[in-house]
């Protein structure tokens, strides 16, 4: 039977700002669960608001490792004003610009998990450039054109440790899907066809891998 969290994890869970669904959630926390007796850290792209960080935390508390999270915090495209994905509570009142930095640190906090997560502010291609570390897991869950999608995964797969995870939110297979999941899809198939990853499980728009050869 697939790890889940606990009840006080799924409730913050729920309680935070953010996409994804439950069924999802739990499929990531069950992924981060294998991932971490790698004893690597587990790292994500793309916190928002913190309510997949959160299942993260917990699965990297439970293993004994970190639960990394990048983002610069400003919201991807699909969040500014005038856009489907935009609330309104996410904007600074002064500086009239999104600023999710503060939302998530509220709710990582009230779930009592600061202490298992690093988060990391800046653009997710800069920081991979200066990474030089293994993980046990990543999660592309950052921006959805080819250009970010895209620099997320040259970025970042090339850290997954041999076994490791690869996860990729936001899988829509169907071209109608153009804006909120093509990029991602394509990422997908490319992380296939590469011969290093293999797909373990699909939840809805989630993906699993594992890396199972060299290269990206």
């Amino acid at each position: 039977m697939p790890a889940a969290p606990s009840p006080k994890t799924l409730a913050a869970f729920e309680a935070a700002k953010g996409f994804m669904p439950a069924g999802e959630g739990l499929a990531l926390y069950a992924a981060a669960v294998e991932a971490g007796v790698l004893g690597l850290p587990l790292l994500e792209v793309g916190t928002y608001c913190g309510r997949s960080t959160i299942l993260l935390a917990d699965a990297a508390r439970a293993a004994g490792v970190m639960a990394v999270t990048v983002d610069h915090h400003r919201g991807s495209e699909e969040q500014q004003p005038g856009w489907d994905y935009h609330d309104p509570d996410t904007v600074d009142p002064e500086l009239k610009i999104m600023d999710t930095l503060p939302l998530f640190r509220r709710a990582l906090h009230q779930a009592e998990l600061e202490d298992h997560v690093i988060a990391v502010v800046g653009r997710s291609p800069q920081v991979a450039r200066i990474w030089n570390s293994p993980l046990g897991l990543v999660f592309i869950d950052g921006g959805h054109t080819d250009e970010h999608a895209t620099a997320d995964y040259e970025g970042w797969a090339p850290h997954i440790a041999e076994g490791g995870l690869l996860l990729i939110h936001d899988v829509f297979p169907d071209p109608e899907d153009e804006f909120t999941g093509q990029a991602p899809y394509r990422v997908y198939l490319r992380a296939l066809a590469s011969g290093a990853f293999t797909e373990i499980s699909a939840t809805d728009s989630l993906r699993v891998l594992r890396r199972t050869g060299v290269g990206v």
